[in-house]
């Protein structure tokens, strides 16, 4: 993966960011269930990781290097649209699945199961637990001498889980700099406004407190979001990307809408999002 990220990379990224979240808008759509809030937030930096940062293995077990490739958690596991759009993009499994999305017997179930596809690293959906699985995942490659990375992603109302503090502090003192976490900070929950719910304060410092480095971002500004990531790999703490994100980013509509956190659009609500990505 290349350490700089050009302007025709980015006009690139924009115009597949597009189709992501149209192709996100017509799965949850045609299943008429899904997370559409979260899942449109995250598509940004998922794009930006999958396609110029990490050391994919789209091939799964079948390539000799697949013991070296990084790992992904999404641990907001109700935001598996964008990884599955993600995932076909990169040519994990063809486009034209996506829309097997929520279906009986698809592989693409509503979480992530790595019972129903192999390129999942771990089943996620119970929030609150991918951090910790992650500082597993870390130390199983130390102690096997593999220098690769263990990409985590959360949501900033999955923060407000003990566990996730927990393991933080677990990371810090292993120092586990070979974990880099996202935070989805678009402010929003299920119920409501995270600050209103459980107030998060300034997650940037409470990281920091725990020993991590850390670093507050755009998250919809890939430049940003790629340099971010590169100036975590040489940390030698484990890191924390902070990204200030829009809950339905992209659509009108959508945007910072709490209510938008689990539904599906209608055919008419459908048809007025795609006008908007075109």
């Amino acid at each position: 993966m290349t350490a700089y990220i050009s302007d025709k990379q980015i006009k690139e990224i924009k115009e597949a960011s597009k189709k992501l979240r149209r192709e996100i808008l017509m799965m949850i759509h045609g299943a008429k269930s899904g997370h559409p809030g979260g899942s449109l937030s995250a598509v940004d930096i998922l794009n930006v990781l999958f396609t110029k940062c990490m050391n994919n293995c789209p091939d799964c077990d079948k390539n000799p290097d697949y013991k070296n490739r990084d790992r992904f958690i999404l641990s907001k596991g109700h935001a598996s649209a964008a990884l599955y759009a993600v995932l076909a993009h990169c040519g994990y499994f063809n486009e034209n699945e996506l829309m097997t999305f929520r279906r009986l017997g698809s592989r693409l179930q509503g979480h992530p199961s790595k019972k129903m596809l192999n390129c999942i690293e771990v089943s996620t959906g119970s929030l609150g637990q991918g951090l910790s699985i992650a500082c597993g995942m870390a130390l199983g490659l130390r102690l096997d001498n593999i220098n690769s990375k263990v990409y985590v992603y959360m949501g900033d109302g999955e923060i407000e889980e003990g566990n996730v503090w927990e393991a933080a502090m677990n990371a810090s003192s292993r120092k586990l700099n070979n974990i880099i976490a996202f935070v989805d900070r678009n402010k929003l929950q299920i119920d409501g406004s995270t600050e209103d719910i459980k107030a998060l304060g300034n997650v940037k410092a409470k990281f920091e407190a725990f020993g991590w480095e850390a670093v507050e971002i755009d998250g919809h500004d890939e430049k940003q979001i790629f340099n971010a990531i590169q100036k975590a790999k040489e940390s030698d703490k484990p890191f924390v990307i902070i990204a200030d994100t829009i809950k339905g980013k992209g659509v009108s509509f959508m945007e910072n809408k709490a209510g938008w956190h689990g539904k599906a659009p209608n055919d008419e609500e459908l048809k007025k999002a795609l006008e908007e990505l075109k």
